[in-house]
């Protein structure tokens, strides 16, 4: 919980000065391309974070990133920043709170999309559209296939959660019927 935090704090004061400079995004996609650095190779993170490599070392390992991500002045400190304060380790998480900061702004909400069977193009737009409708953002859905939902669809997008599966109605169905008894 802490690292998101303090995640989010670094984030929220890159995104503010991208935004003075009309280049949050460009910030936002530097730090996810230097995220998944990260996740390819875990020994570019390990040197970043690593104690017993000299400050300076570190620092220099973290300008060549820089470097590579095309990273202007401000992003290059934020980076230097990053290494000398010892938290280049959640690098990673302040690209996703960054991500999540330029999403909002741009008004775009990410959902989920859960089927019993895989949905066709059609079928998915159409989900889309509406669930577009009902937040008034723009939405980009990821579908998931879980057999066990039995029919019908599950949507979530934030906090809405849209639950029209069979599996949920027989829930409700076996409830009532205990209800009753």
């Amino acid at each position: 919980m802490k690292q998101t935090i303090l995640a989010r704090r670094y984030a929220k004061a890159l995104f503010s000065l991208g935004r003075q400079e009309n280049k949050f995004e460009v910030y936002s996609e530097a730090l996810t391309a230097i995220a998944d650095l990260f996740a390819e190779s875990p020994e570019v993170g390990e040197s970043l974070v690593n104690p017993l490599y000299p400050l300076e070392a570190r620092k220099k390992a973290m300008a060549s990133v820089a470097e590579a991500a095309q990273a202007d002045t401000i992003l290059a400190a934020f980076l230097e920043l990053l290494v000398e304060k010892h938290r280049a380790g959640i690098l990673p998480d302040i690209a996703h709170e960054m991500r999540l900061m330029v999403d909002a702004a741009q008004n775009i909400s990410h959902g989920t999309v859960v089927s019993a069977i895989e949905l066709d193009s059609d079928l998915q737009a159409k989900v889309q559209a509406t669930l577009e409708k009902i937040t008034g953002n723009k939405v980009i859905l990821e579908t998931e296939v879980d057999p066990s939902i039995i029919g019908g669809i599950i949507a979530k997008v934030g906090d809405l959660v849209l639950d029209g599966s069979i599996r949920t109605q027989l829930n409700g169905l076996k409830e009532s019927i205990k209800g009753r008894e």
